[in-house]
């Protein structure tokens, strides 16, 4: 039998047309580039009034990547740019120093990500038509020794709320259908944008992405209004806030296999525009629309959490992902949903309720903002807040020895209502049920007002500092457990 041998060939003409790949590879970088240019100049000269700036530094981001990659030269976009800026009125409204700052700011950051050509985002149809995001090619090793650390400054910790919402990574915010969370959220957003504060706390300044899969634009436009007008803003401070309402649409940021979650059009196109505009935060709202698997599967939760925090690295920006607690969440007042991956995977976990005490809601317009985890800063902080007109604001807070009153008196009514019911023979119990602590203690005639949450903080406190421990009674089957003093009498039998 004859064996057919394939053709060789010599290796320079191999070289050659590699080079004339490359050539044409590079021309058609460049010609994508130049585009890109030609673009943006044009935005910033046709830029209207209260949205110039904002534009400006945008262009100057997105021509950055450009520059960093060597497809443009950074004096011919700043030159490009800032006669842009005086083509549109920008430099004439205030002044040569400010704009070249803007500019070189955008460039700056523009130009520690290079962009090219085929980063852009590849799409393939699935047999059942969804579409997904074709995973990359190559992955490069970025293992490093530690002591090439040597010499170099520690990075600060970054935040977009001080001690609740930490930079580039996710935060994962709780709340019952109909406490406010969603609208919560969005006054964060437009404080973001705005360069105001939040609920009392100070904000990174910077653009907004809203995602809403909730509420339409009809509602969106009601509650930017309402915030505008508590606020005393206008719509011109809101430049950099954008909002896409996915009412009634496909929702899911990811599709998911069998072997694992993949993300989806959605994604690369929030991914998109994350690029564009490189916000300081991008709100999801909420993960029972975006998440397209079982909640309670941990392997599946933990890939979802770590594609939006690998948004958020890339994009150097918050991620606030709204959800619903599980009822479990609901009745410990934990604010947990589902599986505790969620918890786990996320870097900081904030949790708004209503206040109640056995069923009874006293203020309907009151809230608590409370801080289940974070990684980078200490749990268990409370903001209690009041809704009005529209919005919700923080309540002033006791502080020095004001806080220390409260705090005092709650600890001193929780241990005089213990010896009293250790004195009747009652036990009580640290865990919820029908004797927990809180409970019987706030329903009782003494308890001068403390209310239950108030008690629990006073309980917990009192356990950290070792005046009361768990001690048991009973024996065997009947043994049972309840809370003591330390040094008294536990009731052991």
């Amino acid at each position: 039998m004859a064996v057919y041998e394939f053709p060789t060939y010599p290796e320079r003409l191999r070289d050659l047309e590699a080079e004339k790949r490359a050539e044409k590879d590079a021309s058609r970088n460049e010609r994508w580039a130049r585009a890109a240019f030609e673009d943006e100049v044009k935005n910033v000269a046709n830029a209207e009034k209260g949205t110039r700036n904002n534009t400006l530094n945008t262009a100057a981001l997105k021509l950055g990547h450009k520059v960093a990659a060597g497809y443009l030269y950074e004096g011919d976009v700043l030159t490009a740019l800032f006669g842009a800026a005086i083509e549109c009125g920008l430099a004439q409204e205030d002044n040569a120093e400010a704009v070249f700052a803007t500019i070189r700011s955008g460039l700056s950051a523009g130009m520690r990500e290079p962009e090219h050509p085929r980063d852009r985002t590849v799409f393939q149809t699935s047999r059942k038509g969804s579409t997904m995001v074709q995973p990359d090619a190559t992955r490069d090793s970025r293992f490093y020794s530690a002591a090439t650390l040597k010499g170099k400054s520690v990075p600060p910790r970054q935040w977009l709320v001080d001690g609740l919402v930490p930079d580039k990574t996710v935060t994962l915010f709780s709340g019952d259908g109909g406490t406010g969370k969603s609208l919560l959220a969005l006054q964060l957003a437009v404080a973001v944008v705005a360069g105001t504060g939040w609920i009392g706390k100070a904000v990174s300044n910077g653009g907004a992405i809203f995602l809403s899969a909730e509420d339409d634009d009809d509602e969106l436009h009601r509650r930017t209004d309402d915030i505008l007008r508590a606020e005393g803003r206008s719509y011109d401070d809101l430049s950099g806030l954008t909002l896409r309402s996915l009412a009634g649409e496909d929702a899911l940021l990811a599709v998911e296999t069998k072997i694992a979650l993949t993300k989806s059009e959605l994604f690369a196109e929030l991914d998109a525009r994350a690029a564009d505009e490189a916000p300081a935060l991008i709100v999801i709202d909420t993960l029972a629309d975006v998440y397209p698997a079982n909640e309670n599967d941990r392997a599946k939760v933990r890939q979802f959490v770590g594609i939006l925090r690998g948004l958020a690295i890339k994009r150097r920006c918050a991620v606030v992902l709204l959800g619903h607690p599980s009822l479990t969440g609901l009745s410990s007042g934990s604010g947990a949903s589902g599986s505790t991956a969620w918890n786990n995977s996320v870097r900081s976990r904030l949790y708004l309720s209503r206040i109640a005490d056995s069923g009874f809601e006293p203020d309907p317009d009151a809230r608590v903002l409370s801080t289940k985890k974070a990684n980078y800063g200490r749990t268990g902080g409370e903001i209690n807040l009041k809704w009005k007109a529209g919005v919700f604001a923080a309540e002033a807070q006791p502080a020095g020895l004001d806080a220390l009153a409260v705090g005092a008196k709650s600890e001193r009514v929780f241990l005089k209502l213990l010896d009293a019911f250790e004195a009747q023979g009652r036990y009580v119990s640290a865990s919820p049920g029908p004797t927990y602590a809180p409970t019987q203690f706030a329903s009782h005639p003494d308890a001068e007002g403390c209310t239950k949450r108030v008690l629990k903080g006073a309980m917990d406190t009192l356990f950290n500092r070792g005046v009361i421990f768990v001690a048991s009674h009973g024996a065997g089957a009947k043994a049972r457990s309840h809370i003591a003093r330390k040094g008294a009498d536990d009731g052991q039998e």
